[in-house]
């Protein structure tokens, strides 16, 4: 089990840079778990490429669908509260604090390509490769 940031599901559901590890994480534990934020979060993300003309609206349309589909159940409610004092004591948005919080609640790690976030959580986020790197290990 794991929370999944934004960009790890952009990852997985679009065709980007990293994908294939998405790919490779997902098919090694299907269990991501992420704050409501994150459909607001991937609608950006969307919005984005379709403003910058990088990926067809109806291929994004299509994104959208399946990573709604994808992820349904894996929606958490997050500590709130929580929330607010990571934001504080780790000087992050209140945004990423939502997907930290989260995963200190469920004693899971956050995985992200995020090095800010990672550099201001070290202990309890990890890089897409440490998560394929311990994971091949057990």
């Amino acid at each position: 089990m794991i929370v999944a940031d934004t960009n790890l599901v952009a990852q997985l559901i679009l065709s980007l840079d990293l994908t294939a590890r998405a790919q490779e994480i997902y098919r090694r534990d299907p269990d991501w778990h992420l704050p409501e934020l994150w459909r607001h979060e991937f609608l950006n993300v969307l919005a984005s490429y379709l403003r910058f003309d990088k990926v067809p609206a109806a291929q994004l349309l299509l994104a959208w669908k399946q990573a709604i589909e994808l992820f349904a159940g894996a929606t958490c409610e997050v500590d709130m509260p929580l929330a607010l004092e990571l934001a504080g004591e780790r000087n992050i948005s209140a945004y990423d604090a939502q997907y930290l919080a989260l995963a200190r609640s469920l004693s899971v790690p956050l995985v992200t390509e995020d090095r800010r976030l990672r550099r201001a959580a070290p202990s309890e986020t990890i890089s897409m490769n440490q998560f394929l790197a311990s994971s091949a290990a057990k």
